[in-house]
């Protein structure tokens, strides 16, 4: 499904790099991620999908590929990933046993997608957790997020939420407009 849309929006070709499944050898993974012309990380759980690249022990030739300047991508959860870090809880119903996790680190930034209609309870809960003035991003449903690398935000398709760690809560700023393209 990700591969047929990624396609419609321009890709000419998609491989997977199968990080996840045992069976396959992170040899082939790799040189695919080394031949490719951008890395998409996907959807679904951040602290699983974080679980796997260190299980699998991916982490470093991740971030020596980005530094080598290869584009990066997420979608969802992969969006979340690739910033510095995300939160998890012990408790779900209680924000006291909330901590936070490394993530890949690779846009310095930390943020949350389409959790606009919950108002970003888990970015803010993040926030609360980080140093006085760290600023999160939301990423709207049909938004997204370009870190380009000299550390500027633009945000795509529609305006990204802004919240900053102030006095212990997260306080709502001003968003960060979309550009034209």
């Amino acid at each position: 499904m990700i591969s047929a849309y990624l396609r419609r929006c321009g890709a000419e070709r998609v491989t997977l790099a199968p990080l996840a499944d045992r069976r396959r050898k992170l040899e082939k993974a790799r040189a695919i991620l080394e031949s490719a012309d951008m890395v998409f990380i996907s959807g679904g759980d951040v602290e699983a999908g974080m679980e796997v690249l260190e299980e699998r022990q991916v982490l470093p030739f991740l971030r020596e590929l980005f530094e080598r300047g290869k584009p990066f991508f997420g979608s969802s959860a992969g969006s979340v990933m690739l910033g510095r870090q995300w939160v998890r809880w012990e408790d779900s119903n209680d924000d006291a046993t909330a901590s936070p996790f490394p993530c890949m680190g690779l846009a310095p930034i930390v943020c949350d997608a389409h959790g606009e209609a919950e108002e970003w309870e888990e970015l803010c809960t993040l926030l609360r957790l980080t140093p006085e003035g760290t600023v999160g991003y939301g990423i709207p449903t049909g938004a997204g997020l370009c870190v380009r690398p000299d550390g500027t935000l633009e945000a795509l398709e529609a305006p990204v939420h802004r919240y900053a760690h102030r006095g212990g809560t997260a306080v709502r700023r001003a968003d960060l407009p979309t550009i034209a393209l």
